[in-house]
This record gives C-alpha cells, structure tokens and sequence, in this order.
C-alpha cells in the first residue's frame, strides 16, 4: 500500500452506531505477475480499539495482470473480529476492461501479510 487518506466525507444523515463509519481513499503498488497501480474509494465500519470491522473496496487497476497491458476495476470486501478475516467478497467488474484486458471478468482474493503488505490474485477470464 503506498496511501492511505481518511476523507472529509461523511454519511448523510448522521446515524449513531457502536463503530464508526469512514471513507478513505488508497493507492497501491503491485509487484510480481501484477504490475501496476490502483486507486481505490475505501469505505469501512471499524472500532479501532479491538480491531474488529468491516470494509467495502472499489478499485481501479492499471497496468500488466500476467503481461496483459490494460485497465479494469474490481471491488472487494471483508470482515474481522480483529483476529481474522471472514465473509470475503472479492468480484472484477464486467465490462470495465481496456486494452489487453478487454473483456476481463472473475474474481479473486486479497490476504494482508502482518507489515500491511496487501497480497492480491485474481482468477479471471477474457472473453
């Protein structure tokens, strides 16, 4: 993860809840057989003192997915007792495809190593 930026953004109207909702915008790195970078609009319900929480995720890829130039989006969400990750959700959004990743569609998964390092795969199809 290169950014991390908490936004001014707020929900309208304001609704008490027992956590806190909060939209953040990110911008990654990728490395390995995913090359690029993404921007991604982050919105979560999370009690930063136990760590339990759940986040939604829409991002915006650009670059080489196993050497295939392109863009697409994709969106990803899970959920967390503080000690795991459950109820993942992880889709590539169809027809948001460019260039050699044109008609892209699928799914995935995301693991979060201990240093914050957001390890990414996709398991896709072009059509």
């Amino acid at each position: 993860m290169k950014s991390f930026v908490p936004t001014d953004v707020v929900p309208e109207p304001a609704v008490a809840t027992a956590m806190p909702v909060g939209i953040a915008r990110m911008e990654k790195q990728f490395e390995g057989e995913i090359v690029g970078r993404s921007a991604t609009l982050f919105t979560s319900a999370f009690d930063q003192s136990s760590g339990a929480g759940t986040y939604v995720a829409m991002e915006s890829f650009e670059g080489e997915l196993n050497g295939r130039a392109g863009a697409f989006n994709f969106a990803h969400s899970a959920t967390t007792s503080g000690e795991d990750r459950v109820a993942e959700f992880f889709v590539i959004v169809a027809g948001s495809g460019t260039g050699a990743l044109t008609g892209i569609t699928g799914g995935g998964g995301m693991t979060v190593d201990a240093d914050g390092s957001h390890r990414l795969w996709f398991d896709y199809e072009l059509g």
